[in-house]
């Protein structure tokens, strides 16, 4: 009885040693097929993100830009009808919440009748030509 207690444990020893190799192997493929999957889905999802963004961060440039009008159309009307000196640091002086790239960068484009004002996000960017012009990508 002993001696087949004995062979029988060596061999259920043994059988669970291969068991446990050949399972072994099919983690591998499953972790394979898992990697595979989460791939595809980085594949997809990255450039749906990047467009998204892209999109939000002109939006936010935009609506920058719509936003600070009134304080460059107070500018105007505080220094005698002109648009000569505007700068970033006047509008947020008078509105803290404008955010936009500062005019004074480009000074030859603020006279006393029209003006260029711009908002970068994100590498996107919107302009405004003046008082009666429309927010706009192309550059003032």
């Amino acid at each position: 009885m002993a001696a087949s207690r004995k062979g029988s444990t060596r061999h259920h020893r043994h059988h669970r040693h291969h068991r446990h190799r050949h399972g072994h192997h099919f983690v591998s493929i499953e972790l394979g097929i898992v990697l595979f999957v989460v791939l595809i889905v980085l594949l997809i999802a990255v450039p749906s993100y990047y467009g998204v963004m892209s999109r939000a961060h002109s939006t936010a440039a935009r609506s920058n830009v719509t936003s600070a009008t009134q304080a460059v159309e107070a500018y105007f009307l505080l220094h005698d009808s002109t648009y000569v000196g505007l700068d970033l640091h006047w509008l947020q002086e008078y509105d803290p919440g404008v955010k936009l790239d500062d005019p004074a960068a480009t000074p030859w484009k603020q006279t006393a009748t029209t003006y260029c004002v711009s908002a970068t996000v994100g590498g996107k960017t919107w302009y405004k030509a003046g008082p009666g012009a429309p927010v706009a990508t192309t550059a003032c």
